[in-house]
């Protein structure tokens, strides 16, 4: 039995890509960059394991078997390739189980980790050596787009290619490691965790059928803003990396709603905290936070630390619930109220609208694992995962435990329900 198991991260995209410039290849129709959140709040932790008794490749997800899909076996496929023993590996089976620390399909870019998680753990399964630069990312890329940008921490460019026929120049590129804007953060804000509606894949290929903004953007907009954007995070310029953001995230949605059938991944709480952003940076008289939204109503929240406490504070005063909401976060948030409400231009609050929070550092990209991280039993190569739900809780709660006691930060269970009642009290002495 010949075990490897790898961790990766999510990452989130700050100048996003949409549309496919070739299906078959999975590459975009323009180049886009991300910053990579810590893999303490968010990540995708992948075993794979090989024996000669195995009958075929299974796959489990969150503890429970899943067909082996298309993208899946053309990432299998292609790092056999590469393996530095391929005819070892050519006829090999493998389990495949892997879980993630937050809501797959949601809108979370779980699949990014997903997959970037999957091509690590081959990587180091089958012994693999890259043949020229950013070669594993072109394999993640396969699975899917954005998992390439994953496979690195920091701020990363995906290059759109298009100069050679195997895809082989679209690859992700490093722009700074996960060191250099150590300031930066993200709240990341669970409006929904359920499945979204418009899977990314089926929405990008309406869109580049029907959306004329779509192109036009491609074409004309998104190199400026990529040069604009690289330069406004070497140079730790929050102000043009934020507001750039916002708009980056207004048009993608925007080239949403010009698609035929329109596609509304925002809902009424996407926004609310649109509109609460921009009456934080209002009051601050320059852009301190800045939102992004992927293909789902879940914002992310880009600020500085120093920001943090008061942003969450402004977050559980506006969207209050009748019940604790948790915070996963390596900084401590206390949930005090904030001055700022009784000053501000806010409607009224709206009971429940955000699900918990991830308060997030900027992070690495793929790490190796170790045995005791597995997730198969290491004679058998059978997950330890069971299907059923209460298992899978049990497992889920024992991962953020061992993060708690590895790693040295806590998952913060806020009162919402006390600190909205305040700013209801608030808002009303205010009227």
């Amino acid at each position: 039995l010949t075990v490897a198991t790898c961790a990766a991260p999510t990452n989130i995209a700050a100048l996003k890509y949409w549309g496919k410039a070739s299906e078959a290849l999975n590459t975009p129709i323009n180049s886009s960059v991300s910053v990579t959140l810590h893999q303490d709040q968010l990540r995708t932790k992948t075993t794979v394991a090989s024996a000669p008794s195995f009958r075929t490749t299974r796959l489990w997800l969150n503890g429970k078997e899943q067909p082996i899909n298309k993208r899946v076996a053309t990432v299998i496929r292609e790092m056999k390739l590469v393996a530095k023993r391929p005819q070892h590996w050519e006829h090999a089976h493998l389990h495949i189980v892997s879980e993630n620390s937050f809501p797959t399909a949601a809108g979370l870019a779980s699949s990014a980790a997903g997959y970037a998680c999957l091509v690590a753990a081959l990587a180091e399964l089958f012994e693999v050596d890259e043949q020229f630069p950013g070669h594993l990312s072109t394999i993640a890329r396969q699975g899917s787009g954005s998992a390439c940008r994953s496979l690195y921490g920091g701020f990363v460019r995906w290059e759109k290619g298009g100069e050679h026929e195997d895809g082989r120049d679209s690859r992700a590129v490093q722009v700074a490691d996960e060191h250099y804007w150590k300031e930066l953060c993200a709240i990341i804000c669970v409006v929904n965790d359920k499945e979204k509606d418009t899977s990314s894949t089926s929405g990008m290929k309406t869109s580049k059928d029907t959306s004329a903004l779509l192109q036009f953007r491609a074409d004309h907009v998104v190199d400026d803003r990529l040069a604009v954007m690289e330069r406004a995070y070497l140079a730790k310029d929050f102000v043009s990396f934020g507001k750039l953001t916002m708009q980056d995230s207004n048009q993608f949605h925007a080239t949403c709603l010009d698609t035929y059938p329109p596609i509304f991944y925002l809902n009424d709480i996407s926004r609310k905290i649109i509109h609460l952003v921009h009456a934080y940076n209002a009051q601050a008289g320059k852009v301190q936070a800045a939102y992004t939204f992927d293909a789902g109503p879940n914002a992310v929240i880009f600020l500085e630390e120093q920001h943090v406490q008061e942003v969450m504070s402004l977050l559980l005063q506006c969207f209050p619930s009748s019940s604790p909401v948790e915070i996963k976060s390596s900084i401590p948030v206390d949930g005090k109220a904030s001055t700022l409400v009784s000053s501000m231009k806010l409607p009224a609050p709206t009971q429940g609208g955000i699900k918990m929070f991830y308060v997030s550092r900027v992070g690495g990209g793929t790490r190796v694992l170790g045995p005791q991280e597995a997730l198969v039993d290491l004679e058998t190569g059978e997950p330890l995962l069971s299907s059923s739900s209460s298992r899978q809780k049990e497992r889920s709660d024992c991962f953020w435990a061992r993060q708690i006691h590895e790693n040295a930060w806590f998952p913060y269970i806020v009162g919402a329900a006390a600190v909205g009642a305040v700013a209801v009290a608030a808002m009303t002495a205010r009227r």
